[in-house]
């Protein structure tokens, strides 16, 4: 048997790894909080992720499995620091072991992103959550050249970058 919250946690020690004072790998030893929103109690963290786990051998499809994966770990908030970015991490796993592309939440779509997550949180409305991660599901299909210049020239025409109140994301066919 898998045990998906060792690789969690594994993939976590890889990510922050050059920040030893956030306890790259290791389980959060205090309560956190994003404004009035309150993750997972500390000594629940472990249970609710193999819990968690458990739901996830349900899915079959890989989009499913990655949406799911990124909102457990968003949810839970495990760590101390990262998981925001860890969430992203085990969503694109999900993904490339499935044979999709990755998704990549560009600046512009930021604020789309973290509100439909609060929604979600807050109400139990997966629909929003669902609908942006397809669309930037295929914006990030269409994201590819033949070096990091013709990529960033592609992001920066999608308007990318900017701030969501500076524009809308593009997504230009390729």
């Amino acid at each position: 048997m898998i045990l998906y919250w060792k690789i969690l946690a594994y993939r976590h020690q890889i990510l922050l790894s050059a920040r030893a004072d956030k306890n790259p790998g290791q389980f959060k030893d205090k309560n956190n909080f994003a404004g009035s929103t309150a993750f997972v109690d500390l000594n629940l963290v472990k249970g609710t992720l193999i819990r968690s786990f458990d739901f996830y051998q349900a899915l079959g499809h890989p989009f499913s499995k990655a949406a799911y994966m990124m909102f457990v770990i968003s949810e839970v908030h495990p760590f101390l620091d990262g998981n925001g970015r860890i969430a992203r991490v085990m969503m694109n796993a999900e993904l490339v072991k499935g044979g999709q592309s990755k998704i990549i939440i560009p600046t512009v779509y930021r604020d789309d992103y973290t509100g439909v997550l609060k929604r979600f949180t807050k109400r139990g409305d997966c629909d929003p959550y669902i609908r942006m991660l397809q669309r930037a599901h295929e914006f990030s299909e269409n994201i590819f050249g033949n070096d990091m210049d013709e990529m960033q020239d592609y992001l920066t025409q999608c308007n990318a970058f900017l701030e969501h109140t500076e524009a809308n994301l593009v997504i230009i066919p390729r």
